[in-house]
């Protein structure tokens, strides 16, 4: 699979863009503020449906504008696939495949594969449990439509739930059978994620350790490690006995959305303990380990997104890098640098084509 060609519209700095892209790898080199990492950034929101740098849409519209287009053409399994992606301010956001308007969103996930890496990965280490959650959801969501609908049905019952709560305090009343309608969507919803995910963390953490001990040449021990209130009780039992409290609290203290995956070196927190050498390393390997098992699951190669990540990194991981790239682990690849010299030292170790943009 392969992105072709590639029309921006409005979309941030860019006013007018158009480029095609070379199979193997593309090169974006350029200052920061030169609109580099937006190439990347549109690549990604083809992909997702939004944007990696900036969820926001209204704020991906270039300054005077009220709209934005993005448009790819790609090529997968034979076949030509172009994604259109068109916001209005004050309008739904349109998805189009081949000209037709995806009804749900959702429909599109998964259809072309990505992985990124970027500087921002560090916040799946220093932020909270919300972005590792994320970053969960998204793996697992990749390659199970079923997961990425039930886990906005879950959401949506959250979300009723909540807003009943608060009305509950607002009001000074109280309605357990109504309470227990979304009770029961956050149960039957709830327990199938929470399936999935130790599931699907089983096989990711076997994927993760390889690609840290390949990286790292080290003998340190790390481990991803699954956190959930599931865990110690079933879903019905843990909303039961924090009722009172979600009442005072008037939102709902217990249930997969608290969930966490923590990331240990040796037994203890990598964020804590660790050094900004293994940090990097781990990140790395986390997503060399989403790219693997995307790529087994999916039998396609995802496109891979490396963002202004060599001169954050020393030589002997960019050297891992090149060597991965030479053997043909990854399809299609897109680079953004500062330095024209050092990207094409390091491409030009790969043996591939590749190309480079300027701006």
């Amino acid at each position: 699979m392969h992105l072709e060609k590639l029309t921006l519209i409005n979309y941030k700095n860019f006013k007018n863009f158009e480029t095609q892209f070379d199979q193997e790898i593309n090169c974006i080199i350029g200052a920061n503020g030169t609109g580099k990492s937006t190439v990347l950034d549109a690549v990604y929101h083809l992909c997702f449906t939004k944007g990696y740098f900036n969820h926001l849409s209204t704020q991906n519209i270039s300054h005077g504008e009220d709209f934005f287009v993005i448009e790819g053409r790609f090529q997968k399994n034979y076949k030509e696939i172009t994604v259109n992606i068109s916001f209005k301010k004050n309008h739904k956001k349109v998805i189009k495949q081949n000209g037709k308007v995806y009804t749900k969103i959702s429909e599109h996930i998964g259809q072309l594969p990505l992985v990124i890496i970027s500087p921002m990965d560090i916040d799946l280490i220093v932020e909270g449990s919300e972005t590792r959650r994320k970053f969960l959801d998204g793996m697992i969501a990749q390659n199970d439509r079923l997961y990425l609908e039930h886990l906005l049905q879950y959401n949506s019952a959250l979300n009723q739930r909540n807003a009943l709560l608060k009305y509950f305090s607002a009001n000074n009343t109280f309605q357990q059978d109504t309470l227990d309608v979304y009770d029961h969507q956050l149960i039957e919803f709830g327990a199938q994620l929470h399936q999935k995910r130790i599931a699907f963390i089983t096989d990711f953490e076997k994927q993760f350790i390889q690609q840290y001990e390949h990286l790292s040449q080290t003998d340190e021990v790390v481990s991803l490690a699954y956190k959930s209130d599931l865990i110690e009780d079933e879903f019905e039992s843990l909303l039961k006995k924090s009722l009172a409290k979600d009442r005072i609290a008037q939102y709902t203290t217990k249930g997969i959305h608290k969930d966490d995956l923590l990331f240990n070196l040796a037994d203890h927190p990598i964020k804590r303990f660790g050094s900004q050498g293994q940090q990097k390393t781990f990140l790395i390997a986390l997503k060399l380990a989403q790219y693997n098992l995307l790529n087994e699951r999916n039998k396609v190669k995802p496109i891979l997104l490396l963002d202004d990540i060599f001169d954050k990194l020393d030589h002997r991981r960019v050297t891992h890098l090149v060597q991965l790239v030479k053997e043909k682990t990854f399809g299609q690849v897109f680079i953004s640098d500062t330095d024209l010299e050092r990207t094409k030292q390091v491409v030009e170790q790969t043996n591939q084509s590749f190309k480079i943009i300027e701006f």
